[in-house]
């Protein structure tokens, strides 16, 4: 008997990214997680999820698809540099104003998500948590 429903295909109208960020979603909901926002995007940039962990810590996810794994090439988390870094800590602050929630806690995780490990299994994830600290002039994360 399966306890966990298996995870949905790539839809035909669907990019390999948008396909990852829906898998992503789904899995955090699996952990526990409540997600607020999909691609919230503003003129300075974009976070893929933002999502609240045991109602107390803001979640800011970027999540990075591969269709395969590949060995010692280091994976989809490692696009996330400090450019990027930089980009999802100001979204997040601009969020966090917007929503009266500076004198809450935040942190900023990065989803692998490699989409087509082997036929007939489902999706594989690595979740990075508080994978970086806030990037910039204020400091929001805790």
């Amino acid at each position: 008997m399966r306890l966990s429903r298996p995870y949905p295909k790539r839809l035909k109208t669907e990019s390999l990214g948008e396909y990852g960020e829906r898998l992503a979603s789904i899995y955090l909901e699996r952990q526990g997680y409540l997600i607020l926002e999909r691609s919230y995007r503003l003129k300075s940039g974009e976070i893929d999820l933002i999502a609240v962990w045991r109602r107390r810590i803001v979640v800011f996810v970027e999540v990075k698809t591969w269709a395969t794994p590949w060995e010692n090439a280091g994976g989809p988390s490692d696009a996330v540099d400090q450019k990027k870094q930089e980009k999802i800590t100001r979204v997040a602050l601009s969020f966090m104003k917007r929503h009266h929630l500076l004198e809450s806690s935040g942190r900023a995780d990065v989803i692998a998500v490699f989409a087509g490990v082997q036929p007939g299994t489902g999706p594989k994830f690595r979740h990075f948590v508080n994978a970086f600290e806030a990037i910039g002039t204020f400091q929001m994360f805790s």
